[in-house]
């Protein structure tokens, strides 16, 4: 970190706040680091092929998106069809985390999912997931409160 010129740290200081909603969302960040546009997203390519930066993503704020339903469901599945289930429930729409539990919750629950919906009622997302992967042992963790979201920030 100490390799970082001041505008390069500016840049990360910067990128780790939200982005404004703008047809150049760049072009803050760089007029504030004296860098253009271009030079930014290079910066940031950097800073992702040397291991600084894991992952460059969006927040969605599901309650504000229409999203009055969220639940971690957990589910069982055979550890040589994991992967496979993993992929067919991480493309539904409705699903914004979908990964594998190492070790598995309570020995048994491997693969997690974080499911989003519009309606009160989830059972038919879930029954369609089940299907999906052939799966019916699972748990489910409804969200009842939401909390206040925030990112760490490094610089």
């Amino acid at each position: 970190m100490n390799n970082l010129s001041l505008q390069e740290k500016q840049a990360a200081r910067l990128i780790q706040r939200d982005i404004p909603l703008v047809s150049k969302p760049f072009a803050d960040i760089a007029d504030a680091c004296g860098l253009s546009a271009l030079q930014v997203i290079t910066v940031l390519q950097r800073f992702s092929e040397k291991g600084i930066m894991r992952k460059f993503g969006a927040i969605l704020r599901h309650q504000k998106a229409g999203y009055r339903k969220n639940a971690m469901v957990m589910w069982f599945v055979p550890p040589d069809t994991i992967e496979s289930a993993g992929r067919l429930i991480a493309s539904l729409s409705y699903i914004s985390h979908c990964y594998e539990r190492k070790p598995a919750f309570q020995n048994k629950y491997n693969l997690f999912t974080m499911l989003h919906a519009q309606d009160d009622d989830i059972s038919p997302l879930i029954n369609t997931m089940s299907q999906l992967i052939n799966s019916s042992d699972f748990l489910i963790l409804e969200s009842l409160q939401e909390y206040k979201k925030t990112s760490p920030e490094y610089f």
